[in-house]
């Protein structure tokens, strides 16, 4: 299980740095509220395979709850955007 997990955090630390870049250089709007959801995600999944590899379900609860905050913020976002015009 060690090795899976630091496959997977070496590819989310991949993802998150992408996220990064999008989220500096994004040209709109659009794209960096996209780029910093998905960071969210990735953020999301490096503590649930941690929850995974140490066998502990503690922070399930937080990591529910900062995937609808981030779904929430996401359309919230995407609403003002489209009122505006841009």
């Amino acid at each position: 299980m060690t090795a899976v997990a630091a496959v997977a955090f070496a590819g989310l630390v991949v993802a998150g740095l992408l996220c990064v870049l999008r989220l500096v250089r994004g040209p709109s709007l659009a794209d960096r509220i996209v780029a910093l959801d998905a960071l969210l995600i990735v953020i999301v999944s490096g503590i649930a395979v941690d929850a995974a590899r140490t066998g502990k379900g503690t922070y399930l609860e937080v990591l529910v709850v900062a995937a609808l905050l981030g779904f929430v913020g996401t359309v919230n976002v995407a609403r003002f955007i489209e009122s505006r015009g841009a």
